[in-house]
């Protein structure tokens, strides 16, 4: 049976090089055929709205298609499919509360709506807990 390792983040997107770490650490997991739970609260709710649109570089003088500027939502939509590939399992829930309080509903597809109760649950559950916090 795989392991499972539960995340749980709070940084939104862009603001820090805390939640690209985040990224990469489930990444790491997903690779290892280690299962792994997501709760996002907070502003990494904000990790997985489809709203968010690439931009160009007016600095640099750069195009929307020469800057490829990654999106959050690009990088957890990949993290789906690399856990599908691999045959474990990504579950992804946003704090409901936080996704309210910032109108953060509109999602890729993949992660769902849950609450704290769903973080104590799969922290029970798991064979480790990471708690990724703001600074």
């Amino acid at each position: 049976m795989a392991k499972t390792l539960t995340i749980s983040i709070m940084e939104p997107p862009y603001e820090s090089a805390t939640s690209t770490t985040s990224l990469r650490i489930i990444d790491a997991a997903l690779r290892k055929g280690i299962n792994v739970n997501v709760f996002a609260y907070e502003g990494a709710v904000s990790l997985t709205i489809k709203d968010q649109q690439p931009h160009p570089n007016p600095v640099h003088g750069t195009s929307v298609e020469e800057e490829k500027h990654p999106t959050t939502k690009f990088f957890v939509a990949s993290l789906f499919e690399l856990a599908k590939e691999k045959g474990v399992k990504l579950d992804w829930v946003n704090c409901g509360f936080c996704v309210d309080e910032r109108g953060a509903g509109n999602w890729i597809e993949g992660p769902r709506r849950g609450g704290p109760p769903q973080l104590h649950e799969w922290v029970q559950e798991s064979d480790a807990t990471l708690v990724i916090p703001t600074k």
